[in-house]
């Protein structure tokens, strides 16, 4: 596993070039998958991401990268959009898709039940609020969620 605070370092070293190209840092993650550890820097911009964003992205924060060296082992270096269905994570995320639909799955199931649908109504204090399509409101810990993400319904069903 990544030390606690390799991500933090990635994004000090990132973000600036990320800032400097227009664009928004969405998430940084740090895994090993198999026997390769990959850094994935996801981007975002309001007219949304494009290949050229990736790679002019790419090509500013390599050699940053390796010259400050926040990781000590090999890995592999992705940037990419976080995709139509992103995952929300971070506060500002939750507070920029107020009104929008999402899907939320539970780490444990409630009534037997661990994906809701429903429009973010809102966040507060980690609590994550939805309106079902049924007309009732669920509220969440951030906590108890495994994870949620934009969530392509038809948000008119709610209209």
């Amino acid at each position: 596993m990544a030390k606690p605070n390799t991500v933090q370092k990635v994004e000090e070293i990132v973000k600036p070039f990320a800032d400097e190209l227009g664009l928004e840092i969405w998430d940084i993650t740090f895994k090993k998958e198999g026997n390769e550890w990959y850094l994935r820097i996801f981007i975002d911009k309001a007219d949304g991401v494009n290949i050229d964003d990736c790679v002019d992205l790419t090509h500013a924060v390599s050699k940053p990268l390796d010259d400050a060296d926040p990781i000590s082992q090999n890995y592999m270096l992705e940037i990419s959009s976080p995709g139509v269905e992103r995952e929300l994570k971070r506060d500002e995320h939750f507070e920029k898709y107020i009104g929008s639909p999402v899907m939320v799955r539970t780490i444990r199931p409630i009534d037997g039940v661990r994906d809701f649908n429903g429009k973010l109504t809102a966040y507060e204090h980690k609590k994550i609020s939805l309106e079902l399509q049924d007309g009732s409101t669920m509220t969440f810990d951030k906590k108890d969620t495994n994870y949620v993400k934009l969530d392509d319904f038809d948000i008119n069903d709610f209209v």
